[in-house]
């Protein structure tokens, strides 16, 4: 059964929103997070991190991966962060908007980079979703191996 610290779970829900993907190593209890290769195609891979896939490839079993959430989920996660954090009605209606057009989540980070007043409340919400995203995928993984 795999349970991590809180700290670990914070550890990977910020390699995931950097863009990584996580491999828990299960035996030796250790982090490894690569580019998702989704973000990063033309990224060529260290020696290590090449070691890091043949040990992954050669015992899949031994690892447990957590991923970064669907393009659907993020967009639900903004639209949430505006109906409960968002107070102002005319900003609430500005970020509705822009996430009702294509590039939503350019044009919400954007004014939300540019409020100045949510730029931080929007990363500590993003942060805390993400650890609830990272401890599904745990029960996700400690369902399917029993």
């Amino acid at each position: 059964m795999l349970t991590l610290s809180e700290k670990e779970v914070e550890n990977i829900a910020a390699q995931l929103l950097k863009g990584m993907i996580c491999f828990y190593q299960l035996d030796k209890k250790k982090l490894h997070h690569l580019p998702d290769d989704e973000d990063y195609f033309n990224y060529d891979l260290t020696p290590e991190e090449e070691d890091i896939l043949d040990e992954i490839d050669e015992d899949p079993d031994n690892f447990a991966e957590f991923t970064r959430m669907e393009p659907a989920q993020e967009h639900q996660m903004m639209e949430n962060f505006v109906e409960r954090v968002v107070k102002e009605r005319n900003f609430q209606d500005e970020l509705f908007n822009a996430l009702s057009k294509p590039k939503a989540a350019t044009a919400f980070k954007f004014l939300i980079d540019s409020s100045g007043k949510y730029n931080e409340r929007w990363s500590t919400y993003r942060l805390d979703k993400y650890k609830d995203w990272v401890k599904e995928q745990v029960d996700i993984f400690n369902v399917a191996e029993e």
